[in-house]
């Protein structure tokens, strides 16, 4: 089967920029988020080498997690299980940490191919892990050992963030290369890829009822994009710096958003 290229105008599109809540808790950039299943809390990361959990109401924060030798960390990936149960959070070591979701203990050390971890999420059955590599590829890990599963090599420059589909078929994976590529879950085939944004894409999340995907780049915009499509149908453009992360609630009404502006912004994807 041969790949769809599906490019989207930037005209006429309908834009955002007011957010419902502002987190304030980390020292530096804050580079990735994830929701909770029940949709109350937000974890998150920076290059602070925290990871924080907190009241996705209110902006409360619950507890923090510091990696080991927190000067040379930089965190580039955080995702809570399906069951909320348990976060994984990844960086520059290698090294995916899994930590009890109620109080940000450490459960367990799982180790990847590539020291240089970007793109990090939990399958909806909560039985694999996916990791986007520096070295331009995703692993897919038995959630319960670390073992390796499967690779995907679609990607001609880094993986930033990976989204699975609802019903754990599918995965997109985001890229330095600009796209963001859809393929099999099970057999690693490539079914759509993505373009649109002008620059490197760092954000990915895939809609809760499936039928969306939103993407964030160093455009500094949140693009809402047709999963069967491609093309666009939102823009966002609230932040002032570069998207690292989007998040959807898991009511599909809501988005967050993280940035280089040092902010978590809160939003409707709709008008």
């Amino acid at each position: 089967m041969t790949p769809t290229v599906a490019a989207t105008p930037t005209e006429n599109v309908p834009t955002l920029s007011t957010p419902l809540v502002t987190y304030k808790g980390h020292q530096a950039s804050v580079i990735s988020i994830a929701w909770s299943s029940d949709g109350k809390r937000l974890v998150s990361c920076s290059d602070d080498a925290t990871v924080q959990e907190w009241n996705a109401t209110t902006g409360h924060q619950l507890w923090t997690y510091t990696f080991p030798s927190p000067r040379s960390t930089y965190l580039f990936a955080v995702t809570m299980s399906p069951d909320g149960k348990r976060v994984a959070a990844a960086g520059n070591t290698g090294i995916v940490a899994v930590l009890d979701a109620a109080n940000g203990h450490l459960l367990a050390n799982y180790s990847s191919q590539s020291t240089f971890i970007e793109g990090l999420a939990w399958s909806p059955d909560g039985k694999r892990i996916a990791l986007g590599d520096g070295d331009n590829t995703v692993e897919v890990l038995n959630a319960a050992n670390g073992n390796l599963l499967l690779t995907y090599k679609g990607h001609s420059d880094h993986v930033t963030r990976i989204a699975w589909s609802p019903d754990g078929k599918r995965i997109a994976s985001a890229s330095h290369d600009g796209t963001v590529q859809v393929w099999n879950a099970t057999t690693g085939q490539t079914l759509f890829t993505y373009t649109g944004h002008a620059g490197q894409v760092y954000a990915l999340a895939w809609s809760p009822d499936g039928k969306e995907i939103a993407s964030g780049g160093d455009d500094n915009t949140v693009r809402i994009w047709d999963a069967a499509t491609g093309h666009t149908v939102l823009l966002y453009l609230g932040h002032k710096d570069i998207v690292f992360a989007v998040a959807w609630s898991p009511d599909g009404k809501l988005i967050a958003s993280a940035s280089n502006d040092d902010t978590v912004q809160v939003w409707r994807p709709a008008l």
